[in-house]
């Protein structure tokens, strides 16, 4: 991959990471079978996204789930994210508990220059203090861009020695790191979450290297 398609990568992969719907596990009950998410947060620009999750009925509480963001801007449709995996609580010893979440990630980034589709995957671990009212814990996990095919229109191949096609993205990885919090009534969650993300070389931050998200749950039975 020349010069010119690695900095196009980069750029894309740059674009942002993913997040799973932040859970107060202490406060969700066997019976919600259904959790409804909203959020909105800065995740290198203005990002909203939906989701839902599914709990299955297992010892250890599991909750599948899909997600859909975009960023906001004048051409939303031409960059998006979808995101399918699920979360598990294994640990929970008093009112401390420690979960994992992976995902698989479908992200699309285009403009006048190149259109992006990647497939990638998003790896997590999660340990806190948990309470049925409210929650506090630490995040730290793993977003991998795998592999990215490239469409160049014609005005860049004509200007430039490029080639549309599927291209590993070998040194594209993003690791982040922060603080997630919330309160929770009835059936209802506000959550917060903040952190920052470096390169998989430890080397290099991202564009804009911080995050943060506010996010809302419905749980239903």
């Amino acid at each position: 991959m020349n010069t010119l398609k690695l900095i196009i990568v980069f750029c894309f992969i740059t674009i942002g990471f993913s997040h799973a719907q932040t859970l107060n596990w202490a406060s969700l009950q066997k019976e919600h079978r259904h959790v409804a998410n909203l959020a909105i947060g800065l995740d290198y620009g203005i990002t909203l996204g939906v989701g839902y999750g599914y709990q299955l009925k297992t010892k250890l509480p599991i909750v599948l789930g899909v997600e859909y963001s975009l960023p906001s801007g004048k051409n939303i449709a031409d960059d998006f994210k979808t995101k399918v995996g699920g979360q598990i609580r294994w640990v929970s010893v008093g009112d401390f508990q420690f979960s994992t979440k992976i995902q698989g990630i479908f992200r699309r980034f285009e403009n006048n220059y190149v259109r992006l589709n990647n497939f990638g995957s998003d790896l997590s671990g999660v340990i806190g203090y948990y309470k049925p009212k409210w929650f506090l814990a630490g995040e730290v996990g793993f977003d991998k861009a795998i592999v990215t095919h490239i469409k160049h229109p014609d005005l860049m191949k004509e200007n430039f020695a490029i080639k549309d096609g599927w291209y590993e993205s070998a040194t594209g990885g993003n690791f982040y790191y922060g603080l997630q919090s919330g309160f929770s009534w009835r059936s209802h969650d506000l959550t917060l979450k903040a952190g920052k993300a470096i390169t998989q070389d430890f080397k290099t931050e991202p564009i804009l290297p911080f995050y943060v998200q506010l996010g809302y749950n419905l749980k239903i039975k």
